[in-house]
C-alpha cells in the first residue's frame, strides 16, 4: 500500500462507520433509517454525506417523493464502497470470535489499518512511523487499540524488530485491499466528474520493462496526462505479495502457474520462445549450420534466477537433449548486467528476442539461429480475480493488448 493512500485515508478521516451508513441510505432510501442501522445520529450521517459530496464535488443523492434516491454518481461511488466493505467482512473472519465480530466493523478505524499495514510491511514501529510521518507512540497506540479490538496480540518481538502473527498478516492484506478499493471509489467518482488524475501501480517483470510497459505508459499519458503512474520492478514473489495486499494493481511479464492461487487471474498477451543471445562476432557463429545441443552445453552461461519460468525452460532444454544441465553459471535477472556480461565475455544467455531487440539493432548483441524447442512462455497480465479496474487502469491493460494485436484470452 502506498504512503499517499494511507496518509490520505488518515488525513481525510475516512470513517468506516460513516461509509457503512452511506451504503445503508441506498438500501433503505432514508437517512434516518440508515442512521439507526449504523448506530449514529441522523445529523452525523447527514454531515458525513455532505462531507463526501464536497470531496467528490457532486451530489450522491436527491430527495424525491419516495425518499432519498441515488444519483448516477452515487450509484457508481457507493457500489465501489460496498465492494470495499466486503473486505472488512474477510478481516472479521480472520479474528472471528463471538465477542469480537459484534464490534469489529463498528469500531475499526482507518488510522488503525494504516498503522497495521505499515508495521507488517516494515517489520518495525519506528520505520512505519517514519513512512507515515507520524510519531512512534502514535503508531504504537493505533496498533494497541486494534489489538484490544480483536482480543489478541498481533506482533511479537524479534532480534530484527517485530514479527507479525498470521492474523496480523491476513488483516494487513485485506486491510490494504480495502483501502485501495476506497481509493478506487474516489478515482472512479472523480472520473465521472471530469477529473482523470487516478493512480496506476504496475509491477514490471524483466521482459516487460524495456519496451512493453514504457510504450503503453507513454500512450496512456497522452490521453490521461494527469495520471499518477508508479512502476515497480523486483522479483515475482515480492510483486505477487504486493498484488495480494493492494499495493500493486497489475503485474506485466511472464505468467506463472495460477492453479495454486485462486486469488488471481491471468490474461495472455502473447507466447514466444526463448533464444540464445551472445555478443556480436561470438565464436559460435563459426559453427553456423553445425550448432548442436552438445556444443551449447559446453558454453559458459548467464542463467535466469531459480524458480522462474525462464530458468525452468533453460533446465528443461538440456534435459530433453539428454545432457547435464550446466552448473557453473552466473545467475542474473538484470538485463543491464546480462548485457554487460555478454558483451565482455564469450558467455551466452537465453532471452526472448524482443527483450534485446534494441541491442541487436545496434549490433551489440546477436541472436543465434538455433531454435530452442519447448521453451515457449506465455507473457501477459496478472491481476486479482474479480478485479474492477478504474478507467485509467482499464485503458492501460487495453493498450497492452492492442499492441499485441488484440490477441487476448484468459488463462485459468
Amino acid at each position: 500500500m502506498t504512503i499517499s493512500l494511507e496518509m490520505g485515508v488518515m488525513n481525510n478521516l475516512i470513517n468506516i462507520q460513516h461509509l457503512q451508513s452511506i451504503t445503508a441510505i441506498i438500501k433503505f432510501g432514508s437517512i434516518s433509517k440508515a442512521a439507526d442501522v449504523a448506530h449514529l445520529s441522523q445529523s452525523a450521517v447527514s454531515q458525513s454525506l455532505q462531507k463526501l459530496e464536497r470531496q467528490l464535488k457532486g451530489k450522491l443523492f436527491t430527495r424525491g417523493a419516495k425518499g432519498v434516491i441515488p444519483t448516477p454518481l452515487g450509484i457508481v461511488f457507493i457500489g465501489r464502497i460496498e465492494q470495499a466493505l466486503l473486505r472488512l467482512q474477510l478481516m472479521e473472519s480472520v479474528v472471528a470470535k463471538e465477542n469480537v465480530s459484534h464490534h469489529f466493523q463498528r469500531y475499526l478505524t482507518g488510522s488503525q489499518l494504516a498503522a497495521l499495514i505499515h508495521v507488517v510491511a516494515q517489520g518495525s514501529f519506528r520505520r512505519a512511523a517514519q513512512q507515515l510521518n507520524l510519531t512512534q507512540p502514535t503508531i504504537h497506540r493505533a496498533v494497541s487499540n486494534l489489538e484490544s479490538l480483536v482480543g489478541q496480540k498481533l506482533f511479537s518481538r524479534s532480534a530484527f524488530g517485530v514479527e507479525p502473527t498470521w492474523q496480523a498478516r491476513q488483516l494487513a492484506r485485506h486491510g490494504g485491499l480495502f483501502l485501495r478499493e476506497i481509493e478506487n471509489a474516489y478515482e472512479v467518482a472523480q472520473s465521472l466528474m471530469g477529473s482523470h488524475s487516478g493512480k496506476l501501480v504496475i509491477g514490471a517483470l524483466p521482459l516487460a520493462r524495456s519496451t512493453m510497459i514504457p510504450v503503453a505508459v507513454t500512450q496512456l499519458l497522452q490521453t490521461y496526462p494527469k495520471a499518477q503512474i508508479q512502476i515497480i520492478d523486483g522479483p515475482y514473489d515480492e510483486q505477487f505479495k504486493g498484488l495480494l495486499r493492494g499495493s500493486i494493481d497489475v503485474i506485466v511479464g511472464a505468467l506463472r502457474d495460477a492453479s495454486q492461487h485462486y486469488e488471481i487471474q491471468q490474461s495472455i498477451l502473447f507466447t514466444e520462445p526463448l533464444n540464445i543471445v551472445v555478443k556480436q562476432g561470438h565464436s559460435l557463429f563459426q559453427h553456423q549450420g553445425r550448432l548442436s545441443a552438445y556444443l551449447l552445453a559446453e558454453l559458459d552461461w548467464v542463467a535466469p534466477r531459480h524458480n522462474t519460468p525462464a530458468r525452468s525452460a533453460f533446465n528443461d532444454f538440456f534435459k530433453r537433449e539428454g545432457l547435464v544441465i550446466p552448473e557453473h553459471v552466473i545467475e542474473c535477472s538484470s538485463l543491464v548486467a546480462i548485457r554487460g556480461l555478454l558483451m565482455n565475455s564469450n558467455r551466452a544467455a537465453i532471452l526472448p528476442a524482443r527483450q534485446v531487440e534494441l541491442e541487436v539493432a545496434s549490433s551489440q548483441l546477436a541472436v543465434l539461429p538455433y531454435p530452442l524447442v519447448g521453451t515457449e512462455r506465455s507473457i501477459g497480465v496478472t491481476t486479482l480475480r474479480g478485479w474492477q479496474p478504474t478507467e485509467i487502469q482499464s485503458r492501460f491493460v487495453a493498450l497492452l493488448h492492442e499492441r499485441q494485436g488484440n490477441n487476448q484470452h484468459t488463462k485459468p
